[in-house]
């Protein structure tokens, strides 16, 4: 859960919930049958409820354009339980079943343009939230429950599971590492001067050797910067998540393939010395293009942590 990086780097993968993340297709809702006009629930993120978290959603318009609000199954009197642990809350809004419901939004998924116009507007619920330094942990993108009720059942079934991540992720933010081959293609100029000294046809047939070479090169040099800066960026974080290179529109105006995707999270108040310091370090390999994204969201790290390949 991504650059937007989306990304919003933050490469977030749509999905459809009820109750606790079960695929309403293959585990029928007995209460499936809803009219077009009736409002289900869209679940943004899970936090801790404190009065700062609710002043922050206060303000907040979600996917419809609909009210955000926190949403928890505690009695609304306190902001822990009796034992003292943190009342957890997700930010929810109230959203269309005509366009959110199961037939209709399998439609809507398969259109670009409204997954993303949906997809900005799920992250400007979650980034307002994380910019106040609030810790979040966001849901993936179109979490759906028939009603509040099943909200609090997931919480209550996954308490266990959310607050060790929301400790985790307490005053860390995600930052994107892409690496990319970046041949170094030589100017037209010398390659038209190369060209009148060896004629056209061996200048061509040197000329894609030459290109060749490089993009052995470029792509030799970024294997090993993402070796490299994987290390110097990996003693900056706490956590690191590695994502599938991406390719064609995802992979953006890049001056070569993608070789390596990965999230890590930072503390917030390193943000800097990792941007300066990750940079520094790719600045030994001239062959590979880096681009460091971020602060986001913990997109990457709202669910338990997988070894790293």
């Amino acid at each position: 859960m991504t650059d937007t990086d989306t990304d919003t780097d933050t490469d977030t993968d749509t999905d459809t919930d009820t109750d606790t993340r079960t695929d309403p297709r293959t585990h029928p809702d007995p209460d499936a049958e809803k009219s077009a006009d009736t409002d289900i629930v869209y679940a943004y993120a899970v936090l801790r409820r404190t009065p700062e978290a609710a002043r922050a959603v206060a303000d907040l318009r979600g996917v419809a354009g609909e009210p955000i609000h926190l949403l928890d199954f505690a009695d609304g009197t306190s902001d822990s339980t009796d034992d003292g642990t943190p009342v957890l809350a997700a930010a929810v809004g109230p959203v269309p079943a005509a366009d959110f419901d199961e037939a209709p939004l399998k439609t809507n998924l398969e259109d670009l343009s409204w997954l993303e116009a949906t997809a900005r507007a799920h992250h400007a619920v979650v980034a307002p939230l994380t910019g106040r330094g609030i810790a979040v942990l966001p849901l993936r993108l179109v979490t759906v429950y028939r009603d509040e009720d099943r909200v609090r059942q997931a919480l209550d079934a996954r308490r266990d599971d959310f607050l060790p991540l929301l400790d985790r992720v307490t005053g860390h933010v995600e930052l994107g590492v892409k690496i990319y081959a970046a041949p170094d293609n030589a100017p037209p100029e010398q390659e038209a001067a190369q060209g009148k000294r060896l004629g056209a046809g061996r200048a061509y047939l040197a000329g894609r050797r030459r290109h060749k070479r490089t993009a052995e090169d470029a792509w030799q040099a970024a294997t090993q910067a993402a070796a490299h800066i994987s290390e110097t960026a990996g003693a900056l974080a706490v956590d690191r998540v590695v994502h599938r290179p991406q390719s064609g529109d995802l992979a953006g105006p890049a001056p070569g393939p993608n070789v390596s995707n990965d999230a890590y999270l930072v503390p917030e108040d390193h943000v800097d010395d990792f941007r300066t310091r990750v940079l520094a370090a790719a600045e030994e390999f001239p062959g590979a293009h880096v681009d460091v994204t971020g602060p986001w969201a913990p997109y990457s790290f709202a669910l338990p942590s997988e070894p790293v390949a």
